[in-house]
């Protein structure tokens, strides 16, 4: 908000400047939602704050970086072993080619651009240019069937699809004939290896639409709004068919605002920021951080390689030293993973000294989170930095980051704690494609740990219908909220109630200190037979830390008598199809090793092979077990299954996240196995009737 009269002439001005004249007419007129992809909606705008911030399209505020940071790397790649940079003034300029090659193959207005492929200068070109060609920008998950892939770009009425390589491109071919939107399909990796009518190469896309006049595309990126529709976030389809979320041009732009001033990231005239690609931008979580927090600042993204998730990764962060990283729970695990095995390998004296240091840092990050004493370090703390903690973050990439993020899925406490032994606070937040990301975040100076942080400014949280623990559905108020899901009245109506408030699904509770903790999704409540709402992820998890061999544990007890448990083992996976293999990783050999068993393999311990490991998993149980609040709350049996979960193998979804009604249709008969024939277990608080 303006300080003096000066600044509120200038402010007045610009936002009349660049207000839109739609925004003009009475927002009243307007509501909150929408399920028509060319519809306005009224925006939750503010008089104060950050939710007060003129309204901007994706248009104004890309040309509002190119004009304060023209000059700055935008964009990073590899070609070879050279890593190749692009300016946000090339980046700009690309796009709008871009963009009138998509007038010329026949975008039409609200109509989608479907994307499926890896992270790339590409993709983002290909959204952005999307946007400002009047299309929507939509993202492909790259582990999509055809059908799947058939599914989206006939729901977004696509008109062009633009794919990585041939392997995708084998997707769309094998449904092409049933996308009657569809004009043209572009490649933008490798060489064709066949030529099609209306399959063009990137370079003769980007030559395409050079008569297309300026003035053509500069008329339509005029004639948007704020309040439009730019993108299309399609939900993973854990519980049915994939909704279309609609995320206007404000959605994005306020967001990338209010998140960046929330997390205090710095204009590139200041220090610039940098970040890695690597996480599927057909998600919410990537697009911000990658594509328009980065905009916003003027921060530099760099583009991991295809197989970052199969190892790679930890190169790149070595070349590029981020100053901020998001890593999904998965990812943060495979790290600790990697790190305990390589201790594990050290010298007696090494392995002492890191104990000691890990103790040292543990305590003081958890004294600073209290908000404990901001006196200088201790002398302890400055040796253990010295001697261990720079060396690990230098070993990881991550020496000049100083914001690391955790999201997309619940992580383990274990995994949190390890982290902050190690002085490298992983920060929660939480949010969902219907808050175009974000909703709370943790900061260094305000984070607790097992919460997902307090609300971003400008945006507000409501408990509703809390029980007497404090415990109700977590509903969200603000700018980033979604438009609408397209074409789905109803399901629109579900989700946003009749003020404009988002219900997530979600359950959790707020503490006083605001600090919004996550206790499970209504969605995912197991309900006994017994009448008993059991949130599954604590208990999971709880089984997770209790026994660090299980690699994923899902609850099973819907409808049933007593709840029951499925377990994975940590093993190897394949680099080139992600599949899980037999072997099992270095650290759970370790950890078989010191239980006194000599198993090497998922398969000599699955279904009670290894009665040693068996006794190890029961007596973890029992420990979270004696913990539980109620009978109806304890692990009464549990099986072992043959292979790891996976996004390969169906049982994760792209953000490594449980689909939880496909496990229990691919296991139903091994779950069917653990309850035929079995009476509720007897326990002293539920003892069974002598038998007559």
């Amino acid at each position: 908000p303006p300080r003096n009269l000066t600044q509120l002439f200038k402010w007045v001005n610009n936002w009349t400047t660049q207000r839109p004249i739609s925004l003009a007419l009475a927002m009243s007129e307007l509501q909150f939602w929408t399920s028509q992809g060319d519809c306005e909606v009224k925006l939750r705008l503010s008089e104060l704050g950050p939710a007060a911030e003129p309204p901007v399209t994706v248009h104004q505020m890309f040309k509002r970086t190119v004009e304060q940071f023209g000059k700055h790397t935008a964009l990073g790649w590899k070609e070879g072993e050279q890593w190749k940079t692009a300016t946000y003034e090339e980046y700009y300029q690309q796009c709008r080619a871009a963009a009138k090659s998509f007038l010329k193959l026949g975008l039409e207005r609200y109509h989608g651009v479907g994307i499926l492929g890896f992270n790339s200068p590409e993709w983002f070109i290909t959204d952005i240019a999307a946007i400002l060609a009047g299309g929507f920008a939509v993202g492909i998950y790259t582990t999509n069937s055809p059908e799947a892939c058939q599914y989206v770009a006939e729901n977004c009425h696509a008109n062009i699809l633009v794919v990585e390589n041939h392997k995708q491109l084998q997707k769309i071919l094998q449904v092409e004939d049933k996308l009657p939107h569809l004009k043209a399909i572009i490649q933008y990796k490798d060489v064709l290896k066949e030529k099609r009518p209306n399959l063009y190469t990137w370079a003769e896309f980007m030559a395409m639409g050079s008569d297309v006049p300026d003035t053509q595309l500069d008329s339509i990126i005029a004639s948007q709004r704020p309040n439009q529709c730019c993108t299309l976030i399609y939900t993973s389809g854990t519980t049915g068919q994939p909704k279309g979320v609609m995320l206007s041009h404000d959605n994005l732009t306020w967001t990338a605002y209010a998140t960046g001033l929330h997390v205090r990231l710095t204009d590139a005239n200041v220090a610039q920021e940098s970040v890695v690609s690597y996480l599927p931008l057909s998600h919410i979580a990537a697009q911000m951080v990658d594509i328009w927090l980065t905009m916003r600042v003027g921060g530099a993204t760099y583009f991991a390689q295809p197989d970052a998730l199969k190892g790679t990764l930890i190169n790149t962060l070595r070349e590029v030293r981020p100053t901020a990283f998001m890593g999904v729970p998965r990812v943060w695990e495979k790290m600790q993973e990697k790190l305990k095995s390589a201790g594990a390998k050290s010298s007696t004296v090494r392995r002492k000294v890191a104990t000691w240091a890990k103790g040292v840092g543990l305590q003081t990050n958890l004294s600073k989170m209290k908000g404990g004493s901001t006196a200088p370090a201790s002398l302890n703390y400055r040796l253990a930095k010295k001697l261990v903690f720079r060396k690990v973050r230098k070993a990881l990439g991550l020496d000049r980051c100083t914001k690391c993020y955790t999201g997309a899925a619940p992580i383990a406490k274990e995994t949190l704690e390890f982290f902050l032994s190690l002085d490298m606070p992983v920060y929660e937040l939480y949010g969902m494609s219907e808050s175009t990301g974000p909703h709370t975040i943790s900061l260094p100076d305000a984070f607790y740990l097992t919460s997902c942080g307090k609300v971003i400014s400008g945006c507000e949280t409501k408990i509703f219908s809390p029980d007497e623990e404090g415990i109700g559905e977590v509903c969200f108020w603000g700018r980033h909220v979604f438009m609408g899901y397209l074409n789905m009245p109803d399901k629109t109506e579900e989700a946003l109630d009749a003020e404009g408030w988002l219900h997530s699904g979600d359950l959790g509770k707020q503490n006083t200190d605001g600090f919004l903790f996550i206790t499970g999704r209504i969605k995912e409540l197991i309900i006994t037979a017994g009448g008993e709402n059991i949130p599954p992820v604590p208990i999971e998890d709880a089984v997770k830390e209790a026994v660090p061999l299980i690699s994923n544990a899902m609850l099973i007890g819907d409808k049933r008598k007593f709840l029951s448990m499925l377990l994975t083992i940590k093993c190897q996976v394949n680099a080139d199809t992600g599949e899980p293999e037999d072997e099992l990783t270095e650290e759970a050999v370790e950890q078989c090793r010191k239980l006194g068993s000599t198993a090497t393999r998922v398969s000599q311990i699955a279904r009670g092979r290894d009665n040693v490991i068996d006794t190890a998993i029961q007596e973890g149980i029992k420990r979270v077990n004696d913990k539980a609040v109620s009978n109806a709350q304890r692990i009464q049996k549990w099986i072992v299954l043959e292979r790891d979960f996976s996004i390969p193998g169906g049982e994760l979804g792209p953000t490594m996240k449980l689909k939880r009604p496909v496990v229990l249709k691919m296991y139903k008969e091994q779950i069917d196995n653990i309850y035929k024939e079995m009476v509720t277990p007897s326990t002293p608080e539920n003892p069974l009737p002598p038998k007559q």
